[in-house]
């Protein structure tokens, strides 16, 4: 066996070990965990995994300084396994790993207290774009200076989605376990996929970019849609592996099981009992088999019941939702982006777990065949009203961009509703104290036309208070005594801002669609 004597505290470690025994799968015929022993006397159970040729792995983390011991278990018994070992966590500047913190912030912070903002890109197959040659590290670079700092991604990659979705990009096969999908060995796994990913996984990690690793990709897809043959204990056996891989890694933010989850169990996208049940064993599971604490987290595609109902049989199983909705999308009201806050108050009523704004609408790139007609009038305007309706909310925000989501693969340059990502979070981290706002719905006063009305936040101290106008008017302000400004969230230009009584209009002008400014107003007392 060979591994690091020591090493700092929240960083990887592997430890590697040889048996001779040969297995017909060893994949699946042979379960090995590593018992590891903290300083304080503390244990964890962390699975190790098969890696070709002979070769088992432990990945472990430690977050405790001291000398720490561990002992190799096998079912069944193996003796080439009877192995222990020990090793010293030495200190270690870091924050640590990402925590739900329901009541502090916006929901999240790291281990020593950091609060944290998410601004994120789904990248669905962004192993996969790297795998087939895709600039991968080139587009991480660019979102990193761009101010992104989580990404969407999934472990089993697509080649298609309905109506018309083809992924013309994939150039090699990605299927991850033995066989093929027309005859699967789910006792496999294609270690040449999960070498490319392990490669991604820690450039990700060295770059300081957290994710949302989906362990199953959308339920209509082949196997996730035919659980009869993707049985519980294929799914099991799936889900240690990854887990076994990858739960060590300080980026692993989010374990999501399924990506728009109640496509269980058939690829039926419509809301079943059935599948928050699956999802509450499955979370359940998951925290009881992955030793780092990382965030278990749901996509949801149907946006009711509310989330405190679907889960109030175990409502700690799940400790995020990572929330989709897109607003008003046809083509007379997709700029508007309509309805988001509405629903997201509506889903989240009596919800007292984490929650981050995760998906409106993947924003179109006119140059590209029109291949999922419901991205068709997600443009700009509908990006950046729909990330400041989520923020109104006091909400981290993960969007996506056409270019770079799913069909197609182009890399190299960004739909120009990004530049407004980037705005809302120097705005959010720079200008105001983000983790100090709270929703402050009572501000605003006066009757609106639907999806019209201007969106308070307020911090706890009241001494700052943020209000979005999604679309001109006047609004009463109920926040006397403040210094007043204006702030483009297009071109993050301040100017002056003067009121009628307690009465705020905002600024003339129409936006790239002819349709009436959205913009910030800022108070502070």
């Amino acid at each position: 066996m060979t591994g690091p004597a020591s090493l700092p505290i929240r960083t990887v470690g592997e430890w590697v070990f040889e048996s001779h025994k040969a297995y017909y799968s060893p994949f699946a015929d042979v379960q090995v965990d590593c018992v590891l022993t903290s300083p304080s006397g503390s244990t964890v159970t962390m699975p190790t995994f098969y890696d070709g040729d002979g070769i088992w792995r432990l990945r472990f983390n430690p977050g405790e300084v001291g000398d720490w011991t561990f002992q190799l278990t096998s079912r069944p018994h193996n003796p080439d396994f009877a192995m222990s070992g020990r090793f010293k966590a030495t200190a270690n500047v870091t924050r640590g790993t990402l925590r739900a913190t329901p009541d502090t912030g916006w929901g999240y912070s790291f281990e020593d207290g950091t609060p944290f903002l998410a601004v994120g890109d789904t990248v669905y197959d962004l192993f996969g774009m790297e795998y087939c040659g895709g600039d991968i590290p080139g587009f991480l670079e660019r979102r990193k200076a761009q101010g992104f700092n989580l990404l969407r991604t999934r472990l089993t990659i697509s080649a298609f989605h309905p109506p018309a979705g083809d992924f013309n990009w994939q150039t090699r096969p990605m299927w991850p376990w033995g066989g093929s999908a027309t005859a699967p060995r789910f006792d496999l796994f294609n270690l040449n996929w999960f070498k490319a990913v392990d490669g991604s996984i820690a450039r990700i990690e060295a770059m300081g970019f957290g994710l949302e690793l989906i362990m199953e990709g959308w339920g209509f897809e082949f196997p996730f849609n035919h659980r009869m043959v993707f049985t519980p204990e294929w799914e099991q056996l799936w889900m240690r592996y990854v887990i076994a891989r990858y739960d060590a890694y300080n980026c692993v933010y989010f374990w999501t099981p399924l990506n728009e989850y109640e496509y269980y169990p058939n690829g039926d996208w419509n809301w079943k009992p059935a599948a928050d049940r699956w999802l509450i064993r499955v979370a359940r599971w998951i925290k009881d088999t992955a030793p780092h604490g990382h965030l278990v987290t749901c996509h949801n595609g149907p946006v009711v019941p509310p989330f405190a109902d679907r889960f109030r049989a175990d409502p700690e199983a799940i400790d995020s939702v990572n929330f989709q909705y897109w607003g008003t999308r046809d083509k007379d009201n997709a700029w508007l982006a309509a309805g988001i806050e509405e629903v997201i108050q509506h889903a989240f009523a009596g919800w007292q777990g984490a929650r981050l704004f995760a998906e409106w609408g993947y924003e179109r790139n006119p140059d590209f065949e029109n291949k999922l007609p419901h991205h068709e009038f997600c443009d700009r305007n509908h990006t950046r009203r729909s990330a400041w309706r989520g923020i109104s909310q006091a909400m981290g925000m993960i969007n996506g961009q056409e270019n770079s989501w799913g069909p197609w693969m182009l890399l190299d340059r960004d739909q120009p509703g990004t530049a407004d990502i980037t705005v809302i979070r120097n705005f959010l981290t720079e200008a105001v104290p983000f983790e100090t706002l709270r929703p402050a719905s009572d501000l605003v006063r006066g009757s609106f036309a639907t999806g019209y009305r201007p969106l308070a936040l307020k911090s706890v101290s009241g001494e700052v208070a943020v209000v979005y106008y999604p679309a001109g008017g006047t609004a009463e302000i109920a926040f006397a005594g403040a210094n007043a400004q204006w702030f483009d969230p297009r071109s993050a230009v301040w100017a002056p801002a003067t009121a009628d009584g307690a009465a705020f209009t905002c600024p003339p002008g129409t936006d790239s669609d002819g349709h009436p400014l959205d913009m910030v107003l800022v108070l502070h007392r």
